[in-house]
């Protein structure tokens, strides 16, 4: 399993990325945020600090 942001809900604040412990969350073209699934390795930081509850698992 892997996390999953949903992009339409994502407010771009950032907050994801430097709690990921293996750096696998990229900047989309448009400022949203994207996980590499296979980089992932299903901690669920990620999840526990977005303001907006867009990440969640697969």
């Amino acid at each position: 399993m892997a996390y999953h942001i949903n992009e339409e809900d994502c407010i771009s604040c950032g907050a994801c990325e430097p709690v990921c412990p293996v750096a696998c969350i990229s900047v989309t073209d448009d400022d949203k945020r994207r996980i590499d699934a296979e980089a992932c390795i299903d901690c669920g930081a990620c999840a526990e600090v977005c303001p907006v509850g867009c990440i969640d698992g697969e």
